[in-house]
C-alpha cells in the first residue's frame, strides 16, 4: 500500500488496518516456522506497510501537536547536513593499527612497567 493510498484513510482506518495486518504476520511467522511459505516475501511487505502506517500515524500526530518536522527545521536554520566524521582511509586505520600495536608492545620489550 502506497503512502498516498494510506493518507486517504481515517486514523481509525488505519489503525484497525495495522491490526489486522499484524495478525496477519503473527499467523505467517508462526507457520513459517513450521512449513514453507507460498510468498516468503509476504511477511516483509506486512512488515514495511505497518512501518508505512505508523509514520502516517505519526506524521498526523506531529500536525496536530503543532511540531515542527526536522527538514524543516534545518531549512529554517540554515544549516546543513553533518559529515560523517568516522570515515577514514584504509591507510589511516593502517597506521592508528601500527601505533596502538608499538604502544602495547614497547612495555613488554623495553622491561618497563609491564615487566613480571
Amino acid at each position: 500500500m502506497r503512502a498516498e493510498e494510506i493518507r486517504e484513510l481515517t486514523d481509525e482506518e488505519v489503525r484497525s488496518r495495522i491490526a489486522g495486518l499484524e495478525e496477519e504476520r503473527f499467523r505467517l511467522r508462526f507457520r513459517a516456522a513450521t512449513e514453507t511459505l507460498e510468498d516468503p516475501l509476504r511477511l516483509r511487505s506486512i512488515r514495511k506497510d505497518v512501518a508505512r502506517m505508523k509514520t502516517v500515524l505519526r506524521e498526523r500526530e506531529r500536525e496536530a501537536a503543532g511540531a515542527v518536522g526536522a527538514t524543516d527545521e534545518a531549512k529554517r536554520l540554515g544549516s546543513r547536513p553533518r559529515k560523517n566524521r568516522t570515515t577514514r582511509t584504509a591507510a589511516t586505520r593502517m597506521a592508528t593499527r601500527r601505533a596502538a600495536s608499538a604502544r602495547r608492545t614497547k612495555g613488554s620489550r623495553a622491561g618497563g612497567a609491564g615487566e613480571r
